[in-house]
């Protein structure tokens, strides 16, 4: 089987190029990853600092480096700059199944720029990785991420109670899921 993720593939939509992320990128990532607007909805802190945002990018350069799935930094070709990452947080080869996660900078929140995106990947999961079944979840109380899955064509599969320990609280999960 060939690993689509050697090299690391980069997709392109309308507004946004999905490209490998650098060192350079790390104030960028910073710009969005410390704000609590973003990391409320995520399982991950807050970054702190540029090393924080600089040790992201170097587990995602590792990965990129070993053919594994690994975040695509979201490129926004008019504003010339990283404005939030995307990716197939896990895929399962056997079953044909992957999961989407994703993060966007609030400064870009309700411009359709995300359901681009995601659209894109779910397009390159079906016909480059051979994908019966992309999935994606979200903290029950975070509607702007429900709202990209249904704007893609996600339906509801249910909600899995305390299903994650973040941040001092049990979170419920909402799936939806998109078959071939």
């Amino acid at each position: 089987m060939k690993n689509v993720f050697y090299p690391f593939p980069e997709l392109e939509t309308d507004r946004t190029i999905l490209r490998k992320l650098t060192d350079a990128d790390a104030i960028d990532v910073f710009a969005y990853a410390s704000q609590e607007d973003v990391t409320k909805n995520v399982t991950w802190p807050a970054h702190q600092t540029i090393q924080d945002s600089l040790d992201f990018i170097s587990f995602a350069k590792s990965r990129y480096e070993d053919g594994q799935v690994a975040p695509w930094g979201i490129y926004h070709k008019h504003d010339q700059k990283i404005i939030g990452t995307a990716d197939f947080v896990w895929w399962q080869h056997h079953h044909s199944a992957a999961e989407i996660g994703y993060v966007l900078s609030p400064d870009y929140w309700g411009q359709g720029i995300m359901p681009e995106v995601v659209r894109e990947i779910i397009r390159f999961g079906f016909e480059e990785m051979d994908l019966v079944r992309i999935q994606a979840r979200c903290f029950e109380e975070n509607t702007n991420s429900e709202r990209v899955m249904k704007k893609v064509g996600m339906s509801y599969e249910g909600l899995m109670k305390k299903r994650f320990y973040v941040k001092g609280e049990h979170k419920n999960l909402k799936v939806y899921a998109l078959t071939k």
